[in-house]
């Protein structure tokens, strides 16, 4: 992630979308399968506290094994507690990195979802804030 881009506060105007009563399957369709629609605010499904929820942009490969992928949007809760096996947005020396956060018996790790990156492991004089949990990606496809 950008060490310059500043978080940005989200907007919770309400986006409204079908949501189909269908669900996707990954084997056969069935032909018989309701398709009726409802709308539904997808953003009162995806945040849980509006007011400490921002937006980030995503630079860099680490998190691939996640499906964080470069270029990815994020949701951040900064009200959630982050605990061991969130993926998190952290603050390290004024930088911002997503990781996942490892943390047993006193020790606290960064991880990476891609191997050719090493774990973060705070060393002393190190500053580390666990700033808050990624509740989603948003992907940006291009299909035109």
């Amino acid at each position: 992630m950008d060490a310059y881009a500043l978080p940005q506060l989200l907007d919770v105007s309400p986006v409204w979308l079908q949501e189909l009563a269908a669900k996707v399957k990954a084997g056969f369709p069935s032909p018989a399968e309701d398709l009726g629609a409802t709308r539904i605010d997808v953003l009162e499904k995806l945040i849980l506290h509006p007011a400490a929820t921002y937006v980030m942009r995503t630079s860099g490969e680490s998190m691939v094994e996640y499906g964080i992928f470069d270029g990815d949007i994020l949701l951040v809760d900064r009200a959630i507690r982050p605990r061991h096996g969130h993926i998190v947005v952290a603050n390290l020396d004024n930088e911002f990195v997503v990781k996942f956060l490892w943390k047993r018996n006193g020790v606290l790790k960064l991880r990476a979802g891609n191997p050719t990156y090493a774990d973060i492991v705070p060393k002393e004089g190190q500053t580390l804030l666990v700033w808050g949990v990624v509740l989603t990606a948003i992907k940006s496809f291009n299909v035109h």
